[in-house]
């Protein structure tokens, strides 16, 4: 998913503006150079898979759709503004466990978990 975007060059009149996109892992500096802001120990697979959230011993469940997944976590997107408790269990499609999982990030419709 491409999330950031920047204009190269000053805009000229009557001249689309050139977009050039940056990646979530990537930031630009003022330098206009840019970074990865990558922390993950192991790169995650793109997928969609659904995924059941449950806390408060399964009285609470949303449903979400995996977008990244590896052994350590994964991307789960909502299709509107969610509220997540910080920990929670995920059963994702295909697979045939229950996991554990923690928030690392969150957005309004996203969140970065590492199960464990």
């Amino acid at each position: 998913m491409l999330a950031q975007f920047s204009l190269r060059g000053p805009p000229e009149a009557g001249k689309c503006e050139e977009m050039v996109m940056i990646s979530d892992m990537e930031r630009r500096l003022p330098s206009g150079r840019t970074v990865s802001t990558e922390r993950r120990n192991e790169p995650r697979d793109p997928v969609e898979r659904r995924a059941r959230l449950f806390w408060n011993n399964g009285a609470c469940m949303l449903l979400g759709m995996v977008r990244d997944l590896s052994e350590s976590g994964a991307r789960i997107r909502f299709c509107d503004i969610c509220a997540v408790p910080d920990e929670f269990y995920v059963e994702i499609e295909g697979s045939d466990r229950v996991r554990r999982a923690k928030i690392c990030w969150r957005s309004l419709t996203e969140i970065g978990v590492a199960f464990g």
